[in-house]
């Protein structure tokens, strides 16, 4: 192999530079550590199955501080069948829990989206202005049933695409039909989705069996985010830290630093570089 020219990494050097630039508004300098940003969270107060009450709020955000993360997007459940939060009162609680951790001091950016289920109403509520991407980006964080992924899921990523929307598949890992044979994620990754998996399955709160398949799914490259979905404190806390330390000695530095960069594409609206899905019949695939 040719070595590089003096061209070749200057443009490295440019490219850097420019991506810092863009994205110098969501760093906050807490040490050595890499500061993180964490897009699926339920940290807003008595919307849904998350945090009860304000002060719930802000030992959550205290407690994502320590664990090095400067930048949430809060997620509240819509249109799963128990909890509905259309856009506009998701924002005006975005509001004001950032104002309540300005005023303690607490050095975290609160950004609005949602956890939106997949049901036959999801392009009208679209229609309606009461659905939200991931802080006005062109993402949205799509929720399946646990047990089950809608036949109509192609047709409905097919008529968010026309929206100029890509959905990221929330916890596809804790999914039965995925988890039973996760080729229909290979599909939908073909078929144009991101996915995100949970914190909590990498590091095996959920159990070996969910920790093997989520390290699977991420050697398949089926996966483009890693994120707490935290809820609360004792139970669904931050351990986002934990898991890019965990995904960083079992698939390398570059798969951390690929889902930590990515996060950092959604707060920007920048396009998420994918890589290419591994089908399962891969031959060197059988050996994991």
């Amino acid at each position: 192999m040719a070595p590089y020219s003096y061209f070749d990494l200057f443009a490295v050097f440019c490219e850097k530079i420019h991506r810092i630039v863009t994205l110098k508004s969501y760093i906050i300098d807490v040490g050595d550590e890499p500061t993180m940003i964490d897009i699926h969270t339920h940290i807003l107060p008595g919307i849904d199955d998350g945090a009860d009450t304000m002060e719930d709020s802000l030992q959550l955000a205290r407690a994502a501080v320590e664990n090095g993360i400067h930048t949430i997007i809060a997620t509240p459940h819509h249109a799963n069948g128990r909890y509905d939060n259309p856009a506009k009162e998701v924002k005006a609680l975005v509001s004001k829990l950032n104002n309540e951790l300005h005023m303690k001091n607490i050095s975290l950016k609160v950004l609005y989206g949602q956890e939106v289920r997949l049901t036959q109403r999801l392009l009208e509520d679209w229609e309606k202005g009461d659905l939200l991407c991931l802080h006005d980006s062109s993402y949205m964080l799509i929720e399946f049933p646990s047990g089950s992924i809608p036949e109509e899921t192609f047709d409905f990523f097919y008529e968010l695409s026309l929206h100029k929307i890509q959905p990221i598949i929330a916890h596809p890992e804790r999914n039965a039909m995925i988890a039973h044979n996760p080729d229909l994620l290979f599909q939908l990754i073909e078929a144009g989705a991101l996915s995100q998996i949970t914190s909590h399955s990498i590091n095996g709160v959920f159990g070996s069996k969910v920790q093997q398949l989520t390290l699977q799914l991420c050697k398949r490259n089926l996966v483009h985010f890693v994120s707490t979905d935290a809820h609360h404190m004792v139970h669904r806390g931050f351990d986002l830290q934990q898991a890019y330390a965990s995904i960083e000695r079992t698939l390398g530095y570059d798969t951390a630093d690929y889902f930590r960069s990515n996060a950092e594409l959604i707060v920007s609206n920048q396009l998420v570089q994918m890589r290419e899905p591994v089908p399962s019949n891969k031959k060197w695939y059988k050996f994991w």
